[in-house]
């Protein structure tokens, strides 16, 4: 890649995902679909119950191919609508794939639920047949939902309804979300014409509660707040209406708790994940310890809620080129181990990676698998801020996962959410140590410092008071029926109080930021992944401390198996035991390590 390339110049291929023919190639691939699944269906629908090992093997094959020609053609709709949100023709295209994709599930519906009614027995038996090792772990773990279907007539009510439903909501969240614009002072923005206010995407805004200027980051804050406002009724209708419809699905399928559905997809008990919840819980005394350690660097009385992304050093202001910041990643990577760093250039040199900010593009960042016979992408929101060099080394971890797992095939690439971060919170690490390694003038390591520490508490506490949070809305929706926005806001504020006890003062516009984050409304129950992949990571990187170079293989092969066993076999190949209580203590001890160093930091830089 030039070194003259810069962010604005990183744009994405999508169209060798449907063979360069654009939207026709979208419809092309569903077309072949369709006619494949009404195949499909007409070979095998009322015969899984006598159907034998080489059968079995044959039906698998004959899903890869569809599933492979639905991947591709609804991986380009919905990159393509991260891409501009706002264009009429990317939303079109995304609701006529989502449609003609609930058909071909609703045709295909019939082989899982004949495959979960077989018993056991006869299960295990066509398991065992060769030919669907790449599926076996799949099918196995398809039959633990077996207590949850409902008859086939009725799972194919909710399959066609799905894109009309809850779909829908989620993809009109999405629209609302994505379309938010903050009018910010033009220094705050970061450009100057004479006082005036400049209007910036939301993810923009944000990224400036990191200023040093306290008096920038509360008009910041206030702007977000004032930004949020005008659709937030409508945001909490949509999430009250997608509340009431899980919990009409869960009431179902007879799941016991709201989180149970969630849990059970992650392959993970009811009660490992509340002991994960729980040891955080029990460690809240880590961000307040933090907190009032930063209200004595920043020389204030108490911090506010916008103080706590705040800079503790000049240093946190530095700009990093694309270039740059695509070389540490690379070095960091190569230093672990070369596989790493030849699949990261594959993003960069080979068009896999969006990166400008662009008005009606998708906030965050994410990885994007696809298919496992295609390759992964990566949208980035890049505003040349280290923690975008470190957002770039995370996603990239997911990208290297996805790429290295693709062997494993559509039903086995990816891991249950609960291990899903581990590869990515690994990548930002050996970044982060990089940077580290690099910084020697106290100041600055002081804000590498603290960056560490608070990525830490964002994910692992403030993921948890999410789930927290989660569980309360949840948990109100079915009891009192329809929560107002304030009531929103008053789960919000409790969930935020009991991480931040008296260390950080609440401000009353902060009660409504709530309301802009997709994974409540997306993916119900997904944010205690975070800290279980956070504390998971840091336990496998102290095994890449203590073993050196030699660890490297064993990590490339926890990648490259993907999700073709129980997270506790996976976890293994490193010489981890998820069943082990002292685990989630270990992960948290480590965390209280990385608070201890940026204490003596403090010191060192003179700053308490």
């Amino acid at each position: 890649m030039s070194t003259s390339v810069e962010h604005t110049d990183v744009g994405w291929d999508l169209e060798t995902l449907v063979h360069g023919e654009g939207p026709d190639g979208v419809l092309r691939l569903l077309d072949e679909a369709q006619a494949q699944a009404d195949q499909f269906a007409a070979a095998y629908q009322g015969k899984v119950a006598d159907i034998n090992g080489a059968g079995l093997a044959a039906a698998i094959g004959e899903l890869v191919e569809l599933t492979d020609l639905v991947g591709r053609a609804g991986s380009y709709a919905s990159l393509k609508f991260a891409e501009d949100t706002a264009k009429p023709e990317h939303g079109a295209l995304l609701a006529a794939v989502e449609e003609r994709g609930t058909s071909i599930q609703t045709k295909l519906l019939f082989f899982e639920l004949e495959w979960t009614a077989l018993d056991d027995a006869r299960a295990e038996e066509l398991l065992a047949a060769p030919g669907i090792e790449k599926a076996r772990h799949h099918l196995r773990t398809v039959r633990k939902e077996k207590p949850h279907m409902l008859s086939e007539p009725e799972e194919r009510i909710l399959a066609e309804k799905s894109s009309s439903s809850r779909g829908a909501w989620d993809r009109l969240f999405d629209e609302l979300t994505s379309v938010i614009e903050v009018e910010l002072p033009n220094a705050a923005g970061g450009s100057d014409s004479g006082g005036a206010t400049q209007t910036v995407p939301l993810d923009v805004a944000l990224s400036n509660l990191t200023s040093p200027d306290r008096e920038t980051r509360k008009t910041v804050a206030e702007a977000v707040t004032k930004a949020l406002a005008p659709g937030l009724r409508t945001r909490a209708f949509i999430f009250n209406t997608l509340l009431q419809d899980k919990a009409v699905e869960d009431r179902l399928r007879s799941f016991p708790s709201w989180v149970a559905s969630r849990n059970l997809a992650n392959e993970a008990s009811d009660e490992s994940v509340q002991a994960l919840v729980d040891a955080v819980q029990e460690a809240y005394d880590v961000p307040q310890r933090w907190y009032r350690l930063k209200a004595q660097i920043l020389g204030v009385d108490k911090l506010a809620d916008y103080d706590r992304m705040a800079s503790v050093s000049q240093a946190d202001e530095q700009e990093f080129s694309w270039q740059e910041s695509t070389d540490m990643v690379f070095t960091s990577f190569d230093a672990f181990a070369t596989e790493m760093g030849d699949v990261a250039r594959k993003f960069v040199d080979e068009g896999w990676i969006d990166a400008p900010v662009r008005p009606g593009k998708r906030g965050g960042a994410f990885c994007a698998y696809t298919v496992p016979s295609h390759h992964p992408y990566v949208l980035l929101n890049w505003t040349s801020r280290r923690r975008d060099v470190l957002t770039l080394a995370h996603e990239l971890g997911h990208g290297i996962h996805a790429y290295l797992a693709r062997e494993r095939g559509p039903f086995e690439q990816t891991t249950p959410l609960t291990l899903a971060e581990t590869a990515s919170v690994f990548g930002e690490t050996l970044v982060f140590d990089r940077l580290l390694e690099q910084t020697t003038e106290p100041q600055a390591r002081l804000g590498l410092l603290a960056e560490q520490i608070e990525g830490s508490i964002a994910t692992i506490f403030r993921q948890t008071a999410m789930n927290r949070f989660e569980h309360g809305v949840h948990t109100a929706r079915r009891e009192e029926g329809e929560l107002s926005v304030e009531r929103f806001g008053e789960i919000w504020y409790q969930s935020q109080v009991a991480m931040l006890g008296d260390a950080v003062d609440i401000t009353d516009g902060y009660r409504s930021w709530w309301s802009y984050v997709p994974h409540f409304i997306g993916t119900p129950g997904y944010v205690y992944a975070y800290a279980y992949g956070q504390l998971m990571a840091l336990s496998v990187y102290g095994k890449y401390r203590e073993q050196g170079p030699s660890f490297a293989p064993k990590y490339l092969e926890l990648l490259a198996t993907g999700g073709s066993k129980a997270p506790e076999d996976l976890v293994a190949i490193a010489g981890l035991d998820l069943t082990d209580p002292g685990f989630w203590r270990s992960g948290l001890a480590l965390v209280r390590e990385q608070l201890e160093q940026a204490e003596q930091a403090a010191r060192d830089a003179g700053k308490i």
